[in-house]
Order: structure tokens, then sequence, then C-alpha cells
């Protein structure tokens, strides 16, 4: 696999900066009924995702900083749906959540901005994903945001 060019790279970083502002406009103005309206059952509200996108953002940067002082660490998983359920995530206001997301993508974009070349290659395993680099987790969770984005426009729409 040929490593990810300069381009690619900012891409995934203007995207992981883009995140915050994306999710702030489109959650807003939204009640308290639109907020909790699950699409379907088992799926997840949209308060829930938004609760959900700190908390698996919380994790990826704390892994990137893992990855990039340790040598091929194994980092642990966590339970996403345990953590859905939990009151904080199910019924909490997402003020919070947002401004952890704006805190935190602009230090994880800082980070990501200042990587050397060598350091978007650097690795860590996953026990259910396998091994995994800098480079994939940034083009991951670039994508992680997005289809998070497009998840609560689709509750909005089925609601």
């Amino acid at each position: 696999m040929l490593p990810p060019s300069a381009e690619q790279r900012r891409d995934w970083i203007a995207r992981i900066a883009a995140l915050p502002d994306q999710l702030e406009a489109l959650v807003r103005d939204l009640t308290p009924a639109q907020l909790n309206a699950a699409p379907a059952p088992n799926e997840w509200s949209p308060r829930q995702v938004v609760h959900h996108l700190a908390d698996s953002h919380m994790n990826a940067f704390i892994r990137l900083k893992i990855a990039l002082t340790e040598t091929n660490p194994m980092i642990r998983p966590y339970d996403q749906v345990g953590f859905a359920l939990l009151p904080d995530t199910a019924e909490a206001d997402i003020s919070p959540s947002l401004a952890l997301l704006r805190a935190l993508h602009s230090r994880w974009v800082y980070v990501l901005e200042h990587l050397h070349e060598e350091d978007w290659a650097r690795t860590f395993s996953h026990p259910e994903y396998g091994p995994q680099t800098i480079a994939t987790q940034a083009e991951s969770y670039a994508e992680h945001g997005e289809n998070h984005l497009c998840q609560i426009k689709a509750a909005l729409a089925a609601n």
C-alpha cells in the first residue's frame, strides 16, 4: 500500500477540523423531541450520536498519542453500544459534548498538522480490527464524523 499523499493528509485533517462546526450547525436548533427521536428501534437518537462522537473521538485522540509515544501498542477497545445506553449519552444535554468536540478537534488537528512524514506510518493494533497506522486512523475518523452527520440527518428525516 502506498503511503498517503500530502494532499490526502490535508484533506483528512480539514475534514476532522470541520466536524465540530458541521455538527453544531446540524443540531443547535433541534428540539428535545428531535434530539431524542431514534429513526428505528435499536438505532441511536441524534443526542446519542452527538455524545458518541465525543466519546469515540476522545478515544481516537488518546490512541493517536499512544501510537506516537509507544512502539506498536495494542490499544483497548470499548463497548460503544454500552456507552450509548449510559445516562450521560442517552439523556444529558449535548452542549458539553459539542464544546468537548470543539476543543478536542482543535488539539487533534494541531497534532496531525505537526506530524513528521514518518509519523503517519506509525502503527498500533486494535484487538478487533488489527494493525492500523496513524494515516489509516486519520482517514477513518474523517469518514466517521461525516457518517454520523448523515446518520443524524437520516434520523431527522425519518421523524
